[in-house]
C-alpha cells in the first residue's frame, strides 16, 4: 500500500516477479478492495502461489513513524512484518514511510544479537561494477563500535548475494591517512583493523564510484548525504547533456547519431535497477523500496530480497557477528596477558 503509487505499481511488480520466478511466493498485504482491483485489472492466472493477506490501515508517507508504531498496530506495514516473525514469510518489501518501517522492523523484528542497530545498506554502480553503502540514513549518530558492526554485515551481504568469501571493505574518510578523520572513524579504523575482515583501510568519496572496496562504511548521516548528492549530480548532468542535444539543428543531429550510446549509457546508470535497501541487522530480511519506484525498480527491491533468503544471510551474519565477538575477545584477552 506503500509509495507514491500504491497498489498501482507494487502488485503488478509482484505478480510479474513471482510467475517469472517459480521459486517465489508472494503474499500481498494491504487494503482487501485495492489489491483485488489490481488484480481483476491485470487478468492473469496466479494459482495458489500468489494470495492475499488482509489489513485494515495504511501508514500515510509524511506519518510520524512513533505515530504509525503506536497507533497503527494493523497497517499493511505491521502486518507485513509480522509475518516474517512468524516465519509465515522470509522477506518484507515495502515502498512506504522509511522512518515508520526501520521503528516498525526494529520494534518487531528485534536486532540480531551482537547487533547494536540496523543500518540500511544500498548497491551503487561503479566504474568496475558496483559497491555496497551503509549507512544511509537509519543512524545519523554512530560510535566506532557500530561503524565496525555495519562493516560486518556489509561484508555478509556481499558473501551471502555475491558468493565473495572475503569482500574488501573501506571507511568513508576525509583521507586515506590515518591522521584524518575525527575520533569515532580513526577508532573504527583501529577496530576494523584489528576484526579480521578484509579491512582496505580509509577511503575518500571518490573512491565509492571508482568501486576501490566491495563495500563502504559510514555512519547515516554522511551516507544520506553522500547518497542524495550523487543522486543530485546525476540529474544535472542528465539535464545538462539534454540541453546541449536540444541547442540547434546539429546538436539535434549528433544526438540521432549518437542515440545508441546514449541509450546504453542511460541503461547502465538506470537507478531503478539497483532499487532496494537492506535494513540489516534484524531478525528478519527487510527491503526498503524507493517510495517513487515504478514497477521495474520495484521488481529490483523483490529480487534482492529473494536473494538475501536464499544466500541465507540472516543466519551468516549471526554466525559472523559471533565470530567477530570472540576475536576481539581473543585480542583482549591476548592483549592482557602481554601486559
Amino acid at each position: 500500500m506503500g509509495g507514491d503509487h500504491g497498489p498501482h505499481v507494487t502488485v503488478p511488480s509482484a505478480v510479474e516477479y513471482a510467475l517469472d520466478d517459480p521459486e517465489i511466493d508472494v503474499i500481498l498485504v494491504g487494503i482487501p478492495a485495492a489489491i483485488e482491483a489490481e488484480l481483476h485489472a491485470l487478468n492473469k492466472p496466479l494459482g495458489t502461489r500468489i494470495r492475499m493477506h488482509a489489513a485494515s490501515e495504511v501508514v500515510g508517507m509524511d506519518e510520524p513513524p512513533a505515530l504509525a508504531l503506536r497507533n497503527k498496530k494493523d497497517s499493511s506495514m505491521r502486518v507485513a512484518i509480522n509475518l516474517v516473525k512468524s516465519g509465515e514469510a522470509q522477506a518484507c518489501i515495502s515502498a512506504g514511510n522509511t522512518g515508520a518501517l526501520l521503528a516498525t522492523s526494529r520494534f518487531v523484528l528485534k536486532t540480531i544479537p551482537g547487533i547494536d542497530r540496523p543500518a540500511l545498506a544500498v548497491v551503487l554502480p561503479t566504474i568496475t561494477g558496483h559497491t555496497y553503502i551503509l549507512d544511509l540514513g537509519a543512524n545519523v549518530n554512530c560510535t566506532a563500535e557500530h561503524l565496525l558492526q555495519f562493516g560486518m554485515m556489509g561484508a555478509t551481504l556481499v558473501a551471502s548475494v555475491e558468493n565473495k568469501k572475503s569482500p574488501s571493505i573501506g571507511l568513508l574518510n576525509i583521507g586515506e591517512e590515518d591522521i584524518k578523520g575525527n575520533e569515532v572513524v580513526k577508532q573504527a579504523a583501529e577496530l576494523l583493523r584489528e576484526s579480521g575482515l578484509n579491512f582496505y583501510g580509509n577511503i575518500e568519496g571518490d573512491d565509492i564510484y571508482k568501486g576501490t572496496t566491495d563495500v563502504v562504511v559510514c555512519d547515516g548521516f554522511v551516507g544520506n548525504v553522500a547518497l542524495k548528492t550523487s543522486e543530485g549530480v546525476a540529474q544535472m548532468l542528465a539535464t545538462f547533456l539534454r540541453q546541449e542535444f536540444k541547442r540547434n539543428f546539429l546538436t539535434r543531429f549528433a544526438g540521432l547519431v549518437a542515440l545508441p550510446v546514449i541509450n546504453a549509457f542511460k541503461r547502465r546508470v538506470d537507478h531503478r535497477q539497483y532499487n532496494g535497501a537492506s535494513l540489516l541487522g534484524l531478525r528478519g530480511i527487510v527491503i526498503k523500496s524507493h517510495g517513487s519506484a515504478d514497477k521495474q525498480a520495484f521488481s529490483a527491491a523483490i529480487k534482492r530480497a529473494a536473494e538475501e533468503v536464499r544466500g541465507g544471510m540472516l543466519r551468516h551474519i549471526s554466525e559472523h557477528i559471533a565470530e567477530l565477538q570472540h576475536h576481539v575477545k581473543k585480542n583482549k584477552l591476548n592483549s592482557v596477558t602481554a601486559e
